[in-house]
């Protein structure tokens, strides 16, 4: 089949999926007047008013416009048909295979439309707790836009907390694995954020790792910058550190700008891009010094290679250690329970004031093993070198207080428990 390179090689118009986030509620049955009541479920959403409410037709979807903490959103619906994916399973989700069998037998779903507002974890928090009122008897929730398919656990757990989902949950990214263990990962999700969906070329399945960090870090960083004037096909971003202390430093370029840098590209090309990956995308390129910064001259991310290797520094940004903070200390009920169980392992990441004089309310975020707790405090062994806290050092043991926590993991025979993730305990 002949295609016209020339016109390939142009951004085309964005997907529906891409314009608006999209959502498909899969009901745990079929039920025969799923609809009833939607419109009064939807309103006693705590912060919701609605403005104004449209029934679902034969000629149109359902609509509804209303206000949630100060924004006004307008939401669409109509029925739709669903068939599980297996490529909706590749994610950090799980699934027991009695769901996943009802999700076979399942054909039904409530595909819900909106657009997001400038707080794009605000907006997506918002219609989980929409997606879940409309369709409470819920089996599963499939992220369309990002192309995941999420348990209703996690969902409930998620719309009855007040911490907004992070940034990670908003997107995926998904890799696709060619001859000689090549590797192209591109981004879903991001688009319907008002931001451009990210990727990687050439990458290495031994690298993949830390590939897969930098661009999730990369777009986690899109994410909080936005309404910040930040451009990612123009300006540039310090993300990490390599192991030789090379900074790691990022910018990205159009995937037709990309492709001149690719010449002889296999995955990714211009074939990859006939009925997809055709939008509004751009491919991360790096940065090596100021002055190749300074003058726009940009190198591809195999330069690292070696690099890639040594396990990588990336860096979480204030807002999103705060979310995490917060949500740790939120969920913490889950370590007391589980430390009761002497087979479990529980590390607990705490935020430590470093030594740099010039910042002195630095914090340095380092990994301890929990030995103890008595109330509000726990004693706890550093199981890693701290950068730049001089006095202490690994196996050290240390009190602290349940508010200095910023993270924490729990290891059962099963699974690795986080706070993002503890409906795998229920």
């Amino acid at each position: 089949m002949f295609f016209n390179r020339k016109k390939m090689k142009e951004e085309q118009p964005l997907g529906y999926w891409e314009e608006k986030s999209y959502m498909m509620i899969i009901p745990s049955n079929e039920l025969r007047n799923p609809l009833v009541g939607l419109f009064d479920r939807v309103a006693d959403i705590e912060g919701v008013k609605i403005l104004e409410q449209r029934e679902l037709s034969d000629k149109e979807p359902g609509y509804i416009k209303l206000s949630y903490e100060s924004d006004e959103y307008e939401i669409g619906f109509y029925p739709n048909s669903f068939t599980l994916q297996e490529c909706y399973l590749t994610n950090n989700y799980y699934f027991k295979e009695e769901e996943l069998e009802s999700l076979r037998n399942t054909h039904r779903a409530l595909t819900i439309f909106m657009d997001f507002k400038s707080d794009v974890k605000k907006s997506y928090h918002l219609q989980l707790k929409i997606a879940e009122a409309m369709i409470p008897d819920m089996l599963a929730l499939l992220d369309e836009s990002a192309e995941r398919l999420i348990p209703y656990k996690w969902v409930e757990m998620t719309i009855n907390t007040s911490v907004v989902p992070s940034a990670n949950d908003l997107f995926v990214v998904q890799a696709v694995l060619g001859k000689n263990d090549e590797v192209w990962l591109h981004t879903h999700g991001l688009s319907r954020c008002g931001l451009t969906e990210l990727e990687v070329f050439e990458a290495k399945k031994e690298n993949y790792n830390s590939y897969y960090a930098l661009i999730s870090t990369f777009a986690s960083y899109l994410i909080d910058k936005i309404g910040k004037n930040f451009n990612p096909r123009e300006d540039s971003a310090y993300i990490g550190v390599l192991s030789d202390n090379s900074p790691v430093v990022v910018t990205a370029l159009s995937w037709t700008e990309a492709l001149n840098y690719y010449p002889k590209l296999k995955l990714g090309g211009l074939k990859d891009r006939k009925e997809s990956h055709n939008t509004h995308s751009s491919v991360i390129f790096l940065y090596q010094s100021e002055e190749d910064e300074k003058a726009k001259r940009v190198s591809k991310v195999s330069i690292y290679d070696k690099l890639w290797l040594d396990n990588p520094i990336f860096f979480i940004s204030n807002e999103e250690t705060n979310r995490m903070k917060a949500l740790a200390i939120e969920r913490f009920s889950y370590v007391l329970e589980q430390f009761k169980n002497k087979d479990n392992k529980i590390i607990i990441k705490v935020g430590m004031k470093t030594a740099d004089l010039e910042n002195p309310d630095s914090l340095e975020h380092i990994w301890f093993e929990l030995l103890e707790i008595k109330g509000n405090k726990f004693r706890a062994k550093l199981t890693q070198e701290p950068y730049n806290i001089p006095d202490i050092k690994v196996g050290d043991e240390v009190w602290f207080k349940v508010s200095e926590i910023t993270d924490w993991i729990i290891y059962t025979k099963e699974f690795a428990v986080n706070p993002g993730n503890v409906y795998l305990l229920s």
